[in-house]
Formats: C-alpha cells, sequence, structure tokens
C-alpha cells in the first residue's frame, strides 16, 4: 500500500496517482480543471485529493500549465458596499476554482496609473483581470492591459470594447422602472441625485430617470437634480437643498444607496415622515438598505453574480480546450430586481401595499 512518505509531511501530486491508479498528467488536468478526463475518473480522483488533503504549490502549477492561477481585481469606487460585493463574489468562486484573488486599489486619477498597471501584471503575472468602474473605462488601464497581454473582464462598464469581456446589468432600464413605480403611485415632483460624473453608471440611471419622466408626459424641473458622489454626505447635503426649497418633491430618487440614506436622514433631522411626506428609492440593494427604518425601496444590483461570472470568463479564456467566444457572447447582461420597501408610498399619505415588499 502506497504511504505519504513521513508523517506529517504533505501530500504529493504523485501520492494522489498512486491512490487513484492514473498517471500525474490525469491529475493535473483534473486539478487544473481541464477536459478529456472521463467523469467517473474525475470524481475518484478529486475524491483522493480530499481524502489525502493535497494541497497543489501554485508555481508547481503555474510552471505545468503556463499560468499562475492569481486573479487580479482593481478597483477606485467611493461605494464600499459594491467593491464589498464584487470582491466577495470573486472571492468565493476563485476558491471553488483553486485560483487566488489579489485585491488592488488604483485612484482613476493618477499621473502614472498606466506604469502601475503595467508593474502590477509584470510582477503577479495574473492569468487575467477584472476591474470596476470607473478604472473599466480608463483609456490607460486598458491600454496598459493590452501591451501586457492580459484578459480582462470589464464590469459595469459604459459601454462594450471589441474585444474585451465585459458582464452588467441594464441601470437604464432598472432606473426606469423605479422613475416608473414613483410615477405610477401618483409622484409627479420626483427629484433625482446623480453619482459623480467620471462613473457611467451616474450617466446611465439618470437617461432611466429623464426616459421614464418623459414616457409619462411628467416635466423634469432641473431644480430638483442635484449632483452627488456615491457617498452618504453628499446625499445629506443634496437633500438639505431639496427640501429647502419653497415647494419641495415629493418623492427623491437618488442614485445609489448610499446617498439615498443620506436623504433618509435629512428628512428625519427635519421631521418629515418618510414616506407620507417623501418617498425615497435608491438603487444597488446594499445591506443597509434593509436594515434602516423605514427600509428602502431599491433596485437589486447582480454584483455578487457580476464577479463570479467574471472569473469564470477569465478562467474559460486561460484553459487551452477554450472553444473560440464570438463578440456578442463576450458581453454577458446579467437580470436585476425591483424590490419595494417602504420607503415608499402615495404623496401625503401612508400607502398600504405597493407590490412586493421584502
Amino acid at each position: 500500500m502506497t504511504t505519504i512518505g513521513r508523517t506529517g509531511s504533505a501530500a504529493t501530486i504523485t501520492d494522489v496517482a498512486n491512490r487513484s491508479g492514473v498517471s500525474i498528467k490525469t491529475v493535473s488536468r483534473v486539478i487544473n480543471q481541464e477536459a478529456g478526463v472521463h467523469p467517473e475518473t474525475r470524481d475518484h480522483v478529486l475524491k483522493v485529493v480530499a481524502e489525502l488533503k493535497y494541497r497543489p504549490k501554485l508555481s508547481a502549477r503555474s510552471l505545468a500549465g503556463a499560468r499562475s492561477f492569481l486573479i487580479g481585481l482593481l478597483y477606485y469606487d467611493p461605494s464600499a458596499a459594491f467593491v464589498g460585493d464584487v470582491q466577495q463574489g470573486a472571492t468565493l468562486r476563485c476558491r471553488e476554482a483553486g485560483y487566488h484573488l489579489v485585491v488592488e486599489s488604483l485612484h482613476n486619477d493618477a499621473p502614472d496609473l498606466a506604469q502601475q498597471v503595467s508593474r502590477m501584471v509584470s510582477a503577479l503575472q495574473p492569468d487575467g483581470m477584472i476591474l470596476t468602474p470607473p478604472l473599466c473605462d480608463n483609456p490607460a488601464v486598458l491600454k496598459a492591459l493590452r501591451e501586457n497581454h492580459t484578459p480582462c473582464v470589464l464590469v459595469s462598464p459604459a459601454r462594450d470594447v471589441k474585444g474585451m469581456a465585459s458582464v452588467r446589468m441594464d441601470d437604464t432600464k432598472a432606473s426606469e422602472e423605479i422613475t416608473n413605480l414613483l410615477i405610477g403611485l401618483g409622484h409627479e415632483r420626483i427629484a433625482f441625485i446623480k453619482g459623480p460624473p467620471d462613473q457611467a453608471a451616474s450617466g446611465l440611471r439618470y437617461q432611466g430617470y429623464l426616459r421614464a419622466m418623459k414616457s409619462h408626459g411628467v416635466a423634469v424641473d432641473q431644480d430638483l437634480v442635484c449632483e452627488g458622489d456615491f457617498v452618504f454626505a453628499s446625499g445629506v447635503e443634496a437633500a438639505n437643498k431639496l427640501l429647502s426649497r419653497r415647494v419641495r418633491p415629493t418623492a427623491v430618487f437618488a442614485g445609489n444607496d448610499d446617498m439615498a440614506l443620506g436623504v433618509l436622514v435629512a428628512a428625519q433631522r427635519l421631521g418629515l415622515a418618510v414616506p407620507g411626506d417623501l418617498s425615497i428609492a435608491g438603487f444597488d440593494d446594499s445591506p443597509a438598505a434593509r436594515l434602516v427604518w423605514p427600509p428602502l425601496t431599491t433596485v437589486r444590483q447582480p454584483k455578487n453574480e457580476m464577479a463570479r461570472v467574471a472569473v469564470e470568463m477569465l478562467i474559460a479564456a486561460n484553459r487551452s480546450d477554450a472553444p473560440a467566444v464570438t463578440e456578442d457572447r463576450l458581453h454577458r447582461v446579467l437580470p436585476h430586481e425591483l424590490v419595494v420597501r417602504d420607503s415608499t408610498s402615495t404623496p401625503m399619505a401612508r400607502a398600504g401595499s405597493h407590490g412586493k415588499r421584502k
């Protein structure tokens, strides 16, 4: 019977091959999730891997398959909720696939941004990069990755880039839906708080708001459109301006949940009842949206799922047996969900039930 060397020593790929009764090459194919292995053989090898608690060294796997088994995640985003959910989804999918996630924060306006990206790629030799807004729309970052021949997936980019994979949701459609909800409740003076101009989602969500208002023949009062930057403080500041007007809005749609929470605090400080005096809606469905009172009506953005899909696309791109991907399949759009909670109702009245509440 095969033994595993000295007591306490780590199992090797040879130990797994001997115990499984297959070649080292077959074990390598199973570990690297490559094709060409019979399902029963794959299951048997994986069972032995678990029994022996075999953990392949990244260096050995890299030499064997010309891969580093590292995936990078680059971000510069003031919204901690967005980055946190993307990182969680990417981390879990990497762990399931035997990869490691390396997370780096870069300043979108850094003068040497391209050089930073090139140095990082040179040092890590990642199998691919996941880019979140606004880095996914930064020409310097994309150029640096192209020049270093590094595959990447753009998460929620402003537009599709030829030859580069992307995964997104339809921000414009989702924003239109939530504005339609407010109009359907009877609101006409609907304020909108934008995000920062360097974030593509800011413009897309504003477009959805405008589209819904226009389709219902509701005039847009530009005095009710404020600039924010996707953080809580900007929501408070915008709300203080909006709620100090002689004729206040009856509803505020903020471009993300952090700003919507700021609106909620500002309204409560002024003694306004939510949603009786003011309906408030956000975007993202962050954890805080469910914890505050009243809980926020919002859009559930599939951040975790987008990250998992991004990892899967990079893993597939690095497999030697991966089929060619056509341009139309490079760009994935995932479904969103409108979540109606207690922060919205008809104007100047506490409504009963308006759709599905969570």
